[in-house]
């Protein structure tokens, strides 16, 4: 331990000296320019405004009356000669000097006639101001030493405010510490987040969990031989809550907490991320056991290769970080949590085996999550007693948790805005409409083809998805435009929590759902507009997907002619396929979306009086809940509907989910046929083919929240009639 604090010592002694020799070149560098340019900005100010002239020639312009004032410079033994108004002097390469700032000189010669031929043609003349010959010494002293120290003491400032800036690394005026990490440490009473803080994310504290009881209780692990998980990688998209884990994993193990962001290693000088990783885990060893956090792992762990010519500063740093969890005491208690939303990109040294040996998955919250998020968010909000969270969770659905918190916000927010002190469920709905749609526009005007064009829009949407059983229920219907480009929105809402599986029946039912204001529009109206242009858009990305990954069209039937480029992030795919075959594919999608859009009129043409009563309605109110609509179709009176959120879904239609079973039984395998081992036997008529892995569940486009009249169930308002 002595030497180790001698090593130290004189490491940081070296590191001054360092930073002392380089603050001292600085300024002599600094200095030597300064002079330079500043002996070189006064010679060209000379040169600019001074000309020398012959005497002979100056004896001419005095008696040629050219000449209005002479200076006898005693110290540099010229003749200033300062011309006339208006004189043009032409030297012998014939150059021509003029100007206000004329100034010519000679050299001084004794000369007994001069001053008679002066007075003679009335020039003034005088003698220059005598300046005594400074001491070398003081020449020196004032020319470059102190320039040299003002220097100094301005860039040690400098230095030393930077460093103050990055978190008071970088010893003597922040030089020597160019490479320090800048990692800012909290310990258990500055974090204050627990796993109470920390909802809808069961299973990736579960995994989290074992950490924590491993860095409270070492023995029981180390006396059978288990060893300490080295680092874990937290992956999923933005919001989730990955940053919020990590600190609440510290304050549950009540360690300190190393926080640093992946671009805090990435600088312009090559080896300074290194040397900030080693500084980094240096200063972690010393307060083991500890948890050491990186946050967008991926700026500095992208995979290392030469299509683009390579960054060595970043490949410095990443070979550094590997190095670093190499070396790892097993017994110290170090552990390296990190966090990315674009996993496939890291470099696959970095995800083996012994060094992330863990990859926790922080998804978007099921309906149980989003109810346990909520019910955290609003742990200090006054609620009213009205407030049903569970009817919020199944709005939000594909909401993740910053999303719920800023959703609560908002509804609180408002409450204010309308004076009330607690917050009621009509608050938290209009807070979900305002993150989806925006504001109300006050102002807006539209003319009466316009909001009847809208209504039909709209009621199109609606009514194609209360026709059809594998679409979401309505919840709303406006024709009042809001901020962020819609005339107005359906909004849809689930009755249950979905998971990620959609069966085909369920996706062609959104993309119908969506044809149904263009088809209003036509069957209706006779005309289009381009209200439905975002409708067109994600009706095209769900059948795309159908046929490029779901395996779901006719014609290329199980065939993947994509893949999955960035998961947690815009969800986008490149395509795996020839040209050709894209364009084939194109045909597929396209007849989808013909096939979707007849549906969408048919069901329209034979619904059009329950549509126009619904439209007339609309036109009335400009904003109606789903359970009026409903009450319309019926024939009753919607000014009687209690219950605006009741369900809109028809008597004799059943939810898709009501048809799902669990079974508790235990299923029998098919029994194996005696030739079966040599591989030639057939499988029996009747038996289940094995398959090599479970058939996977096809991914959900991004959009799944809250649905408007848009197929995707993104939650954003259909566009009506842009404006």
């Amino acid at each position: 331990m002595d030497q180790n604090n001698k090593n130290n010592k004189n490491s940081n002694k070296n590191g001054n000296w360092r930073g002392i020799f380089s603050l001292v070149s600085w300024a002599l560098l600094l200095t030597a320019l300064l002079s330079l340019a500043g002996t070189y900005m006064n010679n060209a100010a000379d040169k600019a405004s001074s000309v020398e002239i012959g005497y002979s020639e100056f004896l001419n312009f005095v008696s040629e009356d050219k000449v209005s004032k002479v200076v006898f410079d005693q110290d540099e033994g010229l003749l200033r000669i300062t011309p006339v108004k208006g004189f043009k002097y032409t030297d012998a390469k014939g150059k021509v000097y003029e100007g206000s700032r004329l100034e010519l000189y000679t050299v001084s010669i004794q000369d007994d006639t001069l001053l008679p031929l002066l007075n003679e043609h009335g020039v003034t003349y005088t003698a220059g101001p005598y300046t005594p010959q400074l001491n070398p010494f003081v020449t020196i002293l004032l020319t470059t030493v102190l320039p040299f120290i003002l220097i100094m003491l301005i860039f040690s400032w400098l230095m030393r405010w930077i460093a103050k800036k990055n978190g008071g690394m970088g010893g003597i005026g922040g030089i020597g510490g160019v490479g320090k990490a800048n990692a800012k440490v909290y310990m258990e009473k500055s974090t204050g987040v627990t796993f109470r803080d920390v909802a809808g994310q069961d299973e990736a504290k579960e995994s989290l969990t074992e950490i924590i009881d491993f860095l409270h209780n070492p023995q029981k692990y180390t006396d059978i031989g288990a060893k300490l998980p080295k680092g874990a990688l937290l992956v999923g998209p933005p919001g989730t809550g990955k940053t919020l884990l990590a600190k609440a994993v510290a304050g549950e193990a009540k360690v300190p907490f190393f926080s640093i962001s992946g671009s805090d290693f990435v600088e312009m000088f090559v080896g300074v991320g290194a040397s900030r990783v080693r500084d980094l885990f240096k200063e972690a060893a010393k307060v083991a056991p500890c948890i050491v956090f990186i946050d967008e792992i991926d700026t500095i762990g992208k995979s290392r290769d030469n299509r683009m010519g390579g960054n060595d500063e970043r490949e410095q740093t990443l070979n550094q970080l590997l190095a670093e969890m190499d070396g790892f005491d097993p017994t110290k208690g170090v552990i390296l949590l990190a966090a990315t939303n674009r996993p496939e990109v890291l470099d696959q040294a970095l995800l083996r085996p012994g060094r992330f040996d863990r990859r926790i998955t922080v998804d978007r919250p099921n309906l149980a999550g989003r109810l346990a998020t909520l019910e955290v968010h609003t742990r200090n909000i006054k609620l009213a007693e009205d407030v049903n969270l569970r009817k919020v969770a199944l709005a939000t659905a594909g909401c993740v948790g910053a999303d719920l918190a800023n959703l609560v916000n908002e509804a609180a927010l408002r409450a204010v805005r309308m004076g009330r002190r607690l917050v009621t469920q009509q608050d938290l709905l209009s807070a979900f409409e305002l993150v989806i749609a925006g504001t109300e526009k006050k102002g807006s005007v539209l003319t009466e083809f316009e909001k009847k064009l809208v209504a039909y829009h709209e009621v199109g949407h609606a009514m194609v998805a209360y026709k059809q059983k594998n679409a979401e229920p309505v919840q709303k219907i406006t024709i009042v435009p809001h901020t962020q480009g819609s005339l107005g929105y359906t909004l849809l809402m689930p009755e249950e929590d979905k998971t990620e599986l959609r069966t085909r029946d369920e996706l062609m039912g959104k993309i119908t759902v969506s044809m149904g204001g263009r088809a209003a529009e036509e069957v209706v109206l006779h005309t289009m507009t381009n209200g439905a242009s975002q409708d067109i858009q994600d009706a095209t990305q769900v059948a795309r997907n159908m046929v490029a990954m779901y395996g779901m069209s006719g014609e290329f039937g199980m065939m993947a002619l994509a893949s999955r480029r960035n998961q947690y992030l815009d969800g986008g795919y490149g395509m795996d396929c020839a040209q050709d075959t894209a364009a084939a594919m194109d045909k597929s999608v396209k007849e989808i979306l013909d096939e979707c859009y007849k549906k969408a009129v048919e069901i329209l043409k034979e619904n059009r009086d329950d549509m126009d009563q619904v439209v007339a309605y609309l036109l009335e109110k400009e904003t109606i809940t789903g359970g009026e609509m409903v009450a319309i179709i019926e024939g009753r009176d919607p000014r009687t509907v209690a219950d605006e959120y009741a369900s809109t879904r028809p008597q004799e239609i059943e939810a898709p989910a009501k048809h799902v079973h669990m079974i508790s039984q235990k299923i029998e395998s098919p029994e194996t046929p005696p030739d079966a081992g040599d591989g030639g036997g057939e499988t029996p008529a009747g038996a289940d083919t094995p398959q090599s892995e479970p058939p996977r569940a096809p991914e959900k486009p991004a959009e799944d929240g809250g649905s408007d009249s848009g197929a995707d169930g993104s939650g954003r308002p259909d566009g009506g009639s842009e404006a």
